[in-house]
């Protein structure tokens, strides 16, 4: 009895002080955090791992890229892959672009709307005509709005760059003149745009940056064109490399409910206010009730693209299946934990045998995520590595263009 008493004097008194100002609250608060530290320092903040075979690739990122070779610090409260794919769209800033459109004509009779950003105040580079260009390919429904295009335009704009934004067909506004949009395999687009953007500007250096599945469209262009392209080199942000590996884990059931259903209707959405002209070829009602991404492709792209089934187009459409064909200098970041392209699906062997391909895989990031800070508002690890890959090639380019 006076044993219970004594613990019933002392928890009364715990309650009257509070737990967090007691001596036992504050050493539990003081020992989580301290485990949480010590797990974070020792588990989750990690150097990425640089795969390059090409030694001389490798000590020009260390000199001039430096920041692959750092530790990365993802942002201590949500490193996980989903929390970062899903938070970076609500967190970043939305830095202000002012574009300048332009729509050019297609040989099939479509247009694409190109974005400008000219940067004619760049005191580096005054002269248009020799001004650096940046080509900037979004993701799969996104376009010149998004936040990590503002974010590539704002760091290019501090460097004196010119950029322009390539939106695929029919999602940034203009209208559909044929009954085609886009597809991650077919570039004929790409092209059109690439050699639009060098007649103008000839003399200027040139390189491109692509993001998921932007990034897949300009590594599938690459394969297939090898060194026959104007661009000095190019960077790839969060690429799906295998589509078959991708798709299967968009359809595991948390990341269905996450993000294939969402990225599905988005395909839905961007498509519906054309449904006047695609109605001339496709069942759009059929179109309309695909639940995921591969029932869409099914429903829609491959058949739009000629392939006989979904499987072909998803091979054509895989990079890994032309990235030993790729014939200049190529940075690409991928996090191992991103569910829209699978850690075991990364071509890490394959890449080991092109002395032109470098990549940069980080252990957290997630899905075009690299949030790091306390609270990550402006400045990703990918705007980082974009920012010192572009003026690393733009500026000491000669020092691998001769590999």
């Amino acid at each position: 009895q006076v044993l219970t008493r004594e613990i019933s004097l002392y928890l009364e008194s715990q309650v009257r002080v509070g737990f967090l100002g007691s001596g036992v609250g504050l050493s539990l608060v003081l020992g989580f955090g301290v485990a949480y530290a010590c797990y974070y320092l020792n588990s989750i903040a990690k150097k990425p791992q640089l795969v390059a075979s090409n030694d001389r690739f490798c000590r020009f990122l260390e000199e001039y890229c430096p920041v692959v070779t750092e530790t990365y610090y993802p942002t201590i409260w949500c490193w996980e892959g989903r929390v970062q794919t899903l938070l970076r769209p609500f967190i970043t800033s939305r830095p202000q672009v002012q574009y300048r459109n332009e729509l050019i004509k297609t040989a099939d009779g479509g247009q694409i709307s190109l974005d400008w950003f000219d940067n004619n105040d760049s005191s580096y580079y005054p002269d248009a005509s020799t001004r650096p260009t940046v080509l900037l390919l979004p993701g799969l429904t996104g376009t010149s709005k998004e936040s990590y295009i503002l974010h590539m335009i704002h760091q290019s704009e501090t460097l004196g760059y010119r950029c322009v934004v390539f939106n695929n067909r029919g999602i940034a506004g203009e209208e559909l003149l044929t009954p085609r949009t886009y597809c991650a395999a077919n570039t004929e687009d790409l092209e059109a745009v690439i050699h639009h953007v060098h007649s103008l500007h000839p003399s200027a250096p040139f390189m491109a940056a692509g993001v998921s599945m932007g990034g897949m469209l300009l590594l599938n262009y690459l394969g297939k064109t090898g060194r026959d392209t104007p661009l000095k080199a190019a960077a790839i942000f969060s690429a799906g490399w295998n589509v078959f590996e991708s798709v299967e884990s968009l359809e595991k059931p948390l990341n269905w409910l996450l993000f294939n259903y969402y990225l599905t209707t988005c395909l839905q959405s961007s498509i519906s206010r054309h449904r006047q002209m695609l109605e001339k070829l496709f069942d759009m009602d059929l179109v309309m009730k695909a639940r995921t991404v591969r029932e869409f492709d099914k429903q829609f792209t491959s058949v739009m693209f000629g392939y006989r089934s979904i499987d072909d187009y998803y091979e054509d459409a895989s990079p890994c299946r032309k990235l030993k064909s790729v014939g200049i200098p190529v940075l690409c970041l991928n996090s191992v934990d991103d569910v829209f392209s699978p850690a075991h699906a990364i071509p890490v062997e394959t890449a080991k045998q092109n002395a032109n391909v470098a990549l940069v895989l980080t252990s957290c990031g997630g899905h075009i995520g690299f949030l790091e800070g306390v609270w990550p508002r402006k400045c990703t690890y990918m705007d980082r590595v974009f920012k010192q890959f572009v003026q690393a090639v733009f500026e000491h380019g000669n020092k691998i263009f001769s590999m």
